[in-house]
């Protein structure tokens, strides 16, 4: 799969398990800006271009690199917390809509300890 910001600059492909899932966290910063987690271990995603076009946000603990490109502020993907070994790609900035068949499954990131104990990678 492909995708990247709206304006262009960063563009990223990715390979997902047949078995892929999407998470709708209700933390503060998802709950914003609608951001839909397709996680995908850190190997199987490549950032083809827009490196030098992203800037970094962290809050609260630092451990989630949240990623914005400086020109259109689309976070497209991120590392985050929950998945150190992994990258967080946001379904809505997929090509195409072949996301939208897969299952979606509620994240309760308000309480990110409790919620992280009980999912499942």
């Amino acid at each position: 799969m492909t995708g990247g910001c709206h304006c262009g600059a960063v563009r990223f492909e990715a390979d997902a398990a047949d078995a892929a899932r999407l998470l709708d966290c209700n933390c503060s910063m998802c709950a914003k800006t609608g951001f839909l987690h397709l996680i995908v271990p850190a190997a199987d995603f490549r950032l083809l271009s827009g490196a030098a076009d992203l800037a970094e946000y962290r809050f609260g603990t630092g451990a989630a690199r949240h990623l914005f490109c400086r020109h259109c502020g689309i976070k497209s993907f991120y590392h985050p917390r929950s998945h150190p070994d992994g990258i967080s790609i946001n379904a809505r900035a997929l090509d195409g809509d072949d996301w939208r068949a897969l299952p979606v499954e509620a994240f309760d990131g308000r309480n990110w300890e409790d919620a992280r104990a009980n999912l499942s990678d």
